[in-house]
């Protein structure tokens, strides 16, 4: 459903109200289309529609942050509980590219269950005078299995190597700082698969990432795009990566490595900047971590930086991920230039990959993470995952591919 410019937006009736703990939240989901916020066992989880917003285009997070007003402004919320997620709420993402064929979503769920360190709540929405009357969902065991097999897609081992390599030479020959290439896995479901087995595998493999799902799209990410909180705005830019060691020692030495690698560290503050650079106007005194710190996940250390600032111009979420979308993390440096040279390179079209996936609020309050770890569950049962990896003048081919295998491991063993 789209609200047309001119038109009343539907009338949504929200109520919160406060409950006893429901348990784990991804066996409340629906098995076919679940929608996930969650981080550590918290955060909200959606059931059903109340309300689909489609987007398209060069302007499709302005259409929704517009139409996402119109929507407030017409429903009628009573929330007992005051806490970020609960009240009107509506779970979205946004494609990567201006010219994407897969759409950006922004759903309004009938049923919400949230959860925080002190409390768990119920939200209800409907299109209809008062609030639904449906109760906390019940848990759904799981159903059909997952396990696939994710092969090379649209740019396989040999074509991902040949295209670092023009990366590489565009860059020492153009003076282009950096752009970030992807490559694609594919494979497809058993009928009758039950995607919150894969959402349960990412929550308890990578608990401190933000394990997501909407409309097919699930993954487990490590790197906030935005948070926005009561006139708080926070990030965490990661940039710069190295694999696990295989003991205790080895592992040290590789995070010892990736942070006095000036490779890494130039490709790090590329990112940082950017994302200081797109904030400042909304923010005048937001700033970043002195050093980036590496930071620990199950396969992967990364290096990292925390952003924060107070917001001065009264935007919302969705304002300050249309103004940082695409980082420089995810795309590359100076933007414009590195746009052009990974969709020359990559072949294909990223959907929602590397695009802005998250929440907002009726304040405009919300969770964004920048989509990585993650893949497209389609229909017809195609499941088709993305990873990719920063090329900057000293990239060597071999190296950035073993970097996409790492980085695709979450999803990877999530399905097998």
């Amino acid at each position: 459903m789209t609200v047309p410019a001119g038109e009343p937006a539907p009338r949504l009736s929200v109520e919160t109200i406060e409950i006893e703990d429901p348990g784990p939240l991804i066996p409340l989901l629906s098995p076919d289309q679940p929608l996930l916020w969650m981080r550590r066992g918290m955060g909200i989880a959606g059931v059903g529609e109340a309300l689909r917003l489609e987007f398209t285009g060069d302007n499709r997070i302005a259409q929704a942050a517009a139409a996402w007003q119109r929507i407030v402004a017409a429903a009628t919320v009573t929330d007992h509980v005051g806490r970020p997620g609960s009240g009107l709420v509506a779970f979205a993402s946004f494609a990567f590219s201006d010219s994407s064929s897969r759409s950006s979503v922004l759903i309004v769920p009938s049923v919400l269950v949230g959860r925080n360190s002190e409390r768990c709540w119920l939200t209800r929405i409907s299109q209809s005078d008062g609030a639904s009357a449906a109760g906390v969902p019940a848990a759904i065991p799981f159903g059909g299995d997952t396990t696939t097999q994710l092969h090379p897609g649209s740019l396989g081992w040999d074509g991902y190597r040949e295209a670092v390599g023009t990366a590489v030479a565009r860059i020492r020959a153009r003076g282009l700082s950096k752009v970030v290439l992807a490559r694609d896995l594919v494979g497809h479901l058993p009928a009758a698969a039950d995607i919150r087995r894969v959402l349960a595998a990412l929550g308890l493999g990578y608990p401190d990432c933000w394990t997501f799902s909407v409309d097919g799209f699930l993954g487990s990410s490590p790197e906030t795009l935005v948070s926005v909180d009561s006139g708080s705005v926070t990030a965490r830019v990661l940039a710069g990566s190295a694999a696990r060691g295989t003991d205790a020692f080895s592992d040290e030495q590789a995070a010892t490595a990736l942070a006095t690698s000036q490779k890494d560290q130039d490709e790090h503050q590329f990112a940082v900047q950017n994302v200081l650079a797109s904030l400042r106007s909304h923010s005048p005194n937001v700033t970043a971590s002195e050093m980036p710190f590496t930071l620990k996940l199950p396969n992967l250390w990364h290096l990292a930086s925390d952003v924060e600032g107070l917001l001065v111009d009264g935007s919302t979420s969705l304002d300050l991920i249309a103004a940082l979308h695409p980082t420089a993390a995810v795309a590359g440096t100076p933007t414009q230039d590195a746009l052009l040279l990974l969709h020359e390179l990559e072949g294909f079209d990223r959907g929602r990959y590397a695009g802005p996936v998250g929440w907002v609020g009726a304040d405009g309050d919300g969770e964004w993470a920048v989509a990585l770890r993650s893949a497209q569950v389609d229909a017809d049962g195609t499941v088709t995952a993305w990873a990719g990896a920063g090329i900057v003048g000293e990239s060597i081919p071999e190296r950035e591919l073993v970097e996409t295998r790492m980085k695709f491991r979450p999803i990877v063993d999530a399905f097998s």
